[in-house]
């Protein structure tokens, strides 16, 4: 496989699949099956891409040969990479799971070419090398989602439905016009292409001012405070299949987003971006774990949740050392593997019982206790419990505070932490622990124990349970993968030199012998070139 195929396939496959699946629409099974290949295909597709850009280094496609800044660029780094593999995770799950538990009904609305949309949408904005395509990945996701949380009608859906395009469509407007301004700005879109010419951009305010416009355009993808308003007032409506496509993905495409636009492009003042964002970072932690602590509701305290586990992610990016952005990654790893798990656990209860409600539903420690053992250890990953694949992520995180003396943010994590486990042992107590209320109760929702029904709710499960079970004990070499990344991420110049290798060679040239003042116009003119090259210095010795 060439690397050009191998950085299009994992957006060609989803959309192949969204095409016959529309072709056979009138045939639930063949709709059913069309998916779950689809995403085995792509799970494939993706393993092999980490596998090539571990092997080879950075792959970039130049759609229809146009050089990068003129053409549509792909760019496959250890970071996307690592993000499509874990997306075609997700999806590989998920179909699993929607075989048993998506209704004919939905099926017919179009619930699988829609997931399948969605997903092509994802990995296009995780592989995409130009601001302008980035916009468009993520128009294609915000149409997916917003059908898929609707599909069925159900008036909570509605509801959920109207805040969460509302916020997205003010989010998409803001990228927007970001994109507009930072175009007339420097006359480019493509990340490389920006990379260089943000370096001496004369006007370092305005640079500033863009930095802020994406940080709420993308704050608001990825639901970070005070933008998540959103998120746990729709991710609890859908079905649990959906729902655990959008706890496992969506909001990392803004934290992805986030990452790229901080490491790559707005690095010329650290000082206020960063600190911004670690101040953003503390808030999001707390404000979404509290919110967790006040729901009564399984997948709205989840929901919550995610929100809270955000701000965890955005901690290593503000801190922006090595060891702390290896944390933010690990800890990107750890979270879309065991939050998509317990959402899926949360739906087998709430198919149990008929309802996600703690105070409805219980005795699961008796009655499932399958599903009590796999519930506990998610959610004890979740907390950061040793030897838990969350521990690690966030005993990383806890050192990288400690290395750069940001205590504050080290403190508040800690007690987030605590206060994670206080709600996951709320759901433990009310759900498994206490007896069962409908036990004296006629009338208790059906529940399908066939063993078609069994089998396909609780495989995904017990996959992804296998998966954060062996990032714990793997957790050197996962820690090795977060490192290898997060240096990568820390040099530019790499990704760079990987789109546009001709024309970063001027640049490597004055890096290595200065830049010419000779050819300046006068005194002035000479002293602002020196100083910005005093300057690129200055940043490259923080990293």
């Amino acid at each position: 496989m060439s690397s050009e195929v191998a950085v299009i396939f994992p957006i060609a496959l989803p959309l192949a699949t969204m095409v016959i699946s529309l072709l056979t629409w009138k045939s639930v099974a063949a709709q059913k099956w069309t998916g779950m290949v689809g995403s085995t295909l792509l799970f494939a597709s993706a393993a092999v891409l980490m596998w090539l850009v571990q092997r080879d280094g950075i792959l970039v496609m130049q759609v229809g040969d146009w050089p990068a800044p003129f053409g549509i660029t792909f760019v496959a780094d250890r970071l996307s990479s690592i993000m499509v593999l874990l997306a075609g995770l997700v999806m590989f799950a998920v179909s699993i799971y929607s075989l048993a538990t998506i209704d004919e009904r939905r099926i017919r609305f179009g619930f699988f070419p829609l997931v399948q949309l969605l997903v092509m949408g994802v990995c296009g904005a995780f592989l995409t090398g130009d601001l302008f395509n980035l916009y468009v990945w993520f128009e294609v996701m915000l149409i997916a989602s917003f059908v898929l949380l609707t599909l069925g009608g159900e008036q909570k859906q509605l509801e959920g439905a109207l805040k969460y395009v509302t916020l997205n469509l003010m989010s998409s407007a803001a990228f927007l016009a970001a994109i507009g301004v930072i175009y007339a700005a420097t006359g480019t879109l493509n990340m490389a292409d920006l990379a260089i010419k943000l370096r001496s951009f004369p006007d370092e305010g305005i640079v500033t001012v863009l930095a802020m416009l994406f940080l709420i355009a993308f704050g608001t993808k990825a639901a970070v405070f005070p933008l998540f308003f959103w998120l746990p007032a729709s991710y609890h409506t859908p079905p649990v299949a959906v729902s655990a496509v959008f706890a496992g993905l969506l909001t990392k495409v803004g934290v992805y987003s986030l990452i790229r636009a901080f490491t790559l492009l707005f690095v010329s003042d650290l000082e206020f971006t960063h600190n911004l964002l670690l101040i953003v970072a503390g808030l999001t932690m707390v404000t979404g774990v509290l919110g967790a602590m006040a729901q009564s509701e399984i997948r709205r305290i989840l929901s919550f949740h995610i929100v809270s586990q955000i701000g965890y992610m955005l901690m290593g990016l503000a801190l922006f050392t090595p060891l702390a952005l290896a944390g933010s990654v690990f800890y990107i790893i750890h979270h879309i593997v065991v939050k998509t798990n317990l959402f899926l656990i949360g739906g087998i209860a709430e198919r149990r019982f008929g309802s996600g409600r703690l105070a409805e539903i219980g005795g699961m420690y008796q009655s499932m206790p399958l599903l009590a053992i796999l519930f506990f250890l998610s959610a004890m990953s979740l907390a950061g419990i040793p030897p838990l694949s969350g521990f690690f992520a966030k005993l990383t995180l806890i050192r990288g505070g400690l290395e750069a003396e940001r205590y504050v943010i080290v403190v508040a994590a800690l007690a987030v932490s605590l206060l994670t486990l206080f709600s996951m042992t709320k759901i433990w107590a009310e759900a498994f622990w206490k007896p069962n209320p409908h036990e004296k109760i006629a009338g208790i929702p059906k529940y399908d124990d066939s063993r078609f029904g069994q089998l396909g709710v609780f495989a995904p499960v017990v996959l992804l349970l296998a998966v954060t079970m062996s990032i714990g004990v793997l957790a050197g070499p996962v820690m090795t993968l977060a490192t290898a990344t997060a240096e990568e991420l820390l040099d530019p110049d790499a990704y760079i030199t990987a789109v546009m290798p001709d024309v970063l060679l001027e640049e490597h040239e004055t890096e290595l012998y200065g830049p010419d003042i000779s050819e300046a116009s006068d005194s002035s003119e000479a002293f602002r070139i020196a100083s910005q090259f005093a300057e690129r210095q200055s940043i490259r010795e923080r990293r």
